[in-house]
């Protein structure tokens, strides 16, 4: 194998490198987790992660900046007005890294016991998972049966 074609190219552009600087933390990927499960309200979201509330806040006030989430108002009757999180469409895009996340976990990093969640089909039943295809349809086994390719955003380094 030659020399990688990416070392002749600047990393500024990296799109894995701006997801990671938006959800690339631990506190973000747990609301997430929550949010995906229905779990919607402050309060739940700071039992269930075991966050700090003003880690929660933030993190939750960084998913709304950004597009991931949003705020719905709520009220409990004799209660103040609070706000629920919601996905939004951009958030609703993150399920499969979250899947994919799991998928390892299950794989390489579950307790004795076994998963905490088994992730099924609503229509049928049956287990999700998670698959890459290629545009014409073919299942990958591995990162090996990929070639990465200059995109229309990579700039060469000088």
């Amino acid at each position: 194998m030659g020399r990688p074609w990416i070392l002749d190219y600047d990393g500024a552009n990296c799109t894995i490198g701006a997801a990671v600087g938006i959800i690339g933390e631990r506190w973000t990927f747990l609301v997430l987790r929550e949010v995906f499960n229905g779990v919607r309200r402050f309060d739940d979201m700071q039992r269930r992660t075991q966050a700090p509330r003003q880690i929660l806040s933030d993190r939750l006030g960084r998913l709304v900046d950004r597009g991931l989430l949003r705020k719905v108002p709520y009220q409990e009757h004799g209660q103040r007005s609070r706000h629920e999180y919601r996905l939004t469409e951009a958030g609703l895009d993150l399920y499969p890294v979250l899947v994919a996340l799991m998928q390892w976990g299950d794989r390489h990093a579950v307790s004795p016991a076994g998963p905490l969640a088994l992730l099924t089909h609503r229509d049928c039943g049956e287990r999700v998972r998670l698959e890459l295809t290629c545009g014409a349809g073919h299942k990958l086994a591995s990162a090996r049966e990929v070639t990465p390719l200059p995109g229309p955003g990579a700039r060469k380094t000088a």
